[in-house]
């Protein structure tokens, strides 16, 4: 375990934190989106990765982010605040999900635009946690957006591969897919996660507050 990790607040005050989160704005463009001081979080992934289904479970409710049956429904970047007593120390940005061919081209081409300006120019970008089906492990599409984000974390921005749906396979293949992903992102983090056996919750919930706390999260010298 990340020695660093000792220091965080327990799983149930994270699950009390996390349950904190509610919508705050949504934009289809990055110039609508506010300034904001807070550290931000990003989910990005194909659009049948799961996304909004993990920010769900991390935030313990059912409808916080949308989940549309329709994969490549959502079509903006929408905030959620995170923070006590209506305080906001942190924030997640649900991004529109990509790969979808029944969308058409031009929306396509604007939202995906406007996730790719968000992720290489937005000032209080914290962390990405990039989502993809366990099953099918990164894509070309995958790939190619962890090369977008390169620059920013050689300059210190953190990333998380989060396999999702991984209770459809057997542990076998559980270690296999992971030890593929971590190849594929050249030594990065990679957890396995299932919102229906709440697999990696905890890990993620402790890596979310770590990368918006780290004042909290660093052990006194």
């Amino acid at each position: 375990m990340d020695p660093n990790l000792a220091e965080l607040p327990a799983p149930g005050r994270l699950q009390a934190w996390l349950h904190t989160a509610r919508f705050l704005t949504e934009a289809p463009r990055l110039r609508d989106l506010p300034p904001l001081q807070a550290p931000e979080i990003a989910f990005v992934g194909r659009s049948n990765a799961g996304k909004s289904t993990c920010i769900n479970t991390l935030a313990q409710q059912r409808q916080l982010a949308f989940a549309s049956r329709t994969p490549g429904r959502t079509q903006s970047i929408v905030l959620f605040a995170l923070g006590r007593q209506g305080a906001t120390d942190a924030v997640l940005a649900d991004l529109p999900g990509y790969g979808y061919a029944a969308v058409p081209q031009a929306a396509k081409r604007r939202w995906q635009q406007t996730m790719a300006d968000y992720l290489v120019s937005r000032p209080n970008l914290r962390a990405v946690v990039l989502l993809c089906d366990a099953r099918l492990g990164l894509t070309e599409l995958d790939e190619a957006l962890l090369e977008l984000i390169r620059p920013r974390v050689e300059r210190g921005l953190d990333f998380l591969v989060l396999l999702t749906k991984a209770d459809k396979l057997s542990r076998q293949e559980q270690q296999r897919a992971l030890s593929i992903a971590r190849l594929q992102t050249r030594g990065g983090e990679a957890m396995l996660f299932s919102a229906l056996k709440r697999q990696g919750v905890d890990e993620v919930a402790r890596r979310l507050w770590q990368w918006t706390h780290p004042a909290a999260a660093t052990p006194a010298a």
